[in-house]
Order: C-alpha cells, then structure tokens, then sequence
C-alpha cells in the first residue's frame, strides 16, 4: 500500500497556520508533508506566499514526520549554490525526514528579478545543470564550476547533514519524465497516470519511488464546496502551458474566467462522501505511486483532517 501524505498550501495560508495544519496532519494520521515553494500565489484570492524555507524550519520544531518541497524551481530566481544550502540546512534540521523537490518553474515566481524566461527545453536543461551544482555542494567539498548556465565560484557548504539530501524530480511531458529518471532520485507529478510513471520507470527510474498530489474540498454542503474551490483554485483547469508562461495573479484571474465550477466539480473530489475522496486517492495508488499527497482547498482545515482520520484513512489502509 502507499503512504498518505497532507500537502501545505503555502499559497493559501499563513506560516502560522501551515505550522498548525501540520500538527493537525500528524494528528489525523498523515505519513508525511509537502509544502508549496511560491513567491506569488496563483490568484489575490489565495492571498498568501510566505519564504518556504522559513517555515520548513518551524515545521522541523513543530512535528516529526518527513518534508518536501513540492516543488522548488532552483533555475532563475534563486541560485542552485543557494538552494544547495537552504535544503542541506533544512535536513540538518530535519536528518533523514527531509526531500528536495524541484522543478523547472513558473513564470509567475521567476520572473520578478527581470530575468528572461526560457521555454521548456531550455529550462530542463538548466535543471539538469544546477542539480550538478547542488550535488556537488552536498558533498562538502569547495566547488566550482562554470558551465552553460551557471557559474560557482570556491564555494562550501559547512552546515550539511549525515547523509545528501535526496532530490525528487516534478515532470508532467513525456521529455519530462524522461529527464526525471535519469537525474532524479524519485519522481513528482500530479496525474495518476500509470504510463507516465512506466516512462519514467523506462527513461531510468527503475525502482525509485513515485510521488503524487491533489487537491480536495471537503464540506457538508458539496455544492458550497465546489464554489469554493472554483473561487480558489479555477486555475488548475487551465489547458497546456499556461501555468508555466502566465506572469502575474492577475493573469491567472483572466484566463481562470473561462473555467466554470462544472469543470472543477468534474476535477476535484467536493463535499462529504468518503467513497469519492478514497476513489481519488486510490486513482494513484493503482497507477503505481509509492506516496500520495492530499490538500485541502479553503479555510474548514480542522473538518477536513476529522474526516479523514475518521472516514478516510482508516478504508485506505485497509
């Protein structure tokens, strides 16, 4: 059986809440965390974007379960060489609890520096190179390197802990995927797609593990449920590459008025009915993923984690 795992919206919720959401996850039953890596939020109506790796320090206080990030672009707004320190810093918080999860990124947050944004080819192959970078940090050597993309010069990381942090590669194209099981030391992606995941398996994932997501809106009211997350959370309807390309929340909001809520009604497990939570959940389990990662959509945190360590969870692990 796979592991269940609550996914922290750092797009929705303060560092405080996050912090609570956690305990509240442990609480309910949850194996294991991910949390979102955003400057900006999607959307003004999310509302939120704290420094993710502020509250993964909290997070490493506050609970004993694993972290990741999921996921955190090391390409354009934040240097590989700086990546490499803040995630070898959070597993020395963390020890063995904590993975890096990386991507190839968004405009929305890597564009606020004025840099170039590069099409998606480019932007794997950049990946490729800073998680180079980052590797060779986590040895705690002085390293230097001078490539294509990036340049490092006599640096060292000194805060490191016991074992180098694993990496876990998001991928969503068929090149993606590719690129992912030959670099990553697990995949992240968030459809349950079984030939997906035997493509990364092919392209040189062998036996590493899978690793997906999705969102929810828990309610007693599932008509209300579906407002919300179409008020929300429209934008993960939207087709293609928009969500790599678009630059600002206010961007989102103008294409997020062609989705309706009867889309994310069809997308997004609504209301109070266990068999279609589990349904969902279980779309991953039988698609070959090792750990899937549930979010809640909206404010009704504390209801969602009664029902689901009451009338989800336990069917799962049945």
């Amino acid at each position: 059986m796979a592991d269940f795992g609550y996914f922290l919206s750092s797009e929705e919720h303060s560092p405080p809440e996050l912090v609570d959401q956690a305990r509240m996850a442990e609480q309910a039953g949850f194996d294991a965390l991910w949390i979102s890596d955003h400057y900006h939020p999607w959307n003004d109506q999310q509302g939120e974007s704290p420094f993710v790796w502020t509250v993964i320090g909290a997070l490493s206080q506050a609970v004993s379960l694993p972290v990741e990030t999921a996921v955190t672009c090391p390409l354009v707004r934040t240097h590989p060489a700086v990546i490499a320190q803040a995630a070898a810093t959070s597993a020395a918080q963390l020890g063995s609890r904590f993975r890096l999860g990386v991507g190839t990124g968004e405009a929305l947050n890597e564009h606020i520096l004025g840099d170039a944004w590069p099409e998606a080819s480019v932007r794997l192959e950049m990946l490729e190179e800073a998680l180079q970078i980052i590797r060779k940090l986590f040895t705690g050597e002085q390293t230097s390197h001078r490539g294509r993309h990036y340049t490092v010069e006599n640096a060292r990381l000194y805060t490191l802990p016991d074992q180098p942090v694993p990496i876990d590669v998001s991928a969503f194209g068929p090149q993606a995927a590719e690129v992912a099981g030959r670099i990553g030391d697990g995949l992240i992606t968030m459809m349950p797609d079984a030939a997906f995941v035997e493509r990364f398996r092919r392209g040189g994932g062998g036996a590493k593990p899978v690793y997906g997501g999705l969102k929810v809106c828990w309610g007693s009211d599932r008509h209300e449920a579906v407002r919300t997350a179409h008020r929300l959370w429209a934008n993960e309807q939207l087709p293609g590459e928009l969500a790599q390309i678009l630059p600002t929340p206010r961007h989102f909001e103008q294409a997020s008025e062609l989705v309706t809520e009867e889309q994310v009604a069809a997308s997004v497990p609504c209301g109070d009915d266990p068999d279609a939570h589990i349904e969902a959940l279980t779309a991953f389990v039988d698609a070959g993923f090792d750990t899937v990662y549930v979010n809640q959509i909206g404010k009704d945190q504390q209801g969602f984690f009664d029902f689901y360590r009451s009338k989800v969870l336990p069917q799962l692990g049945d």
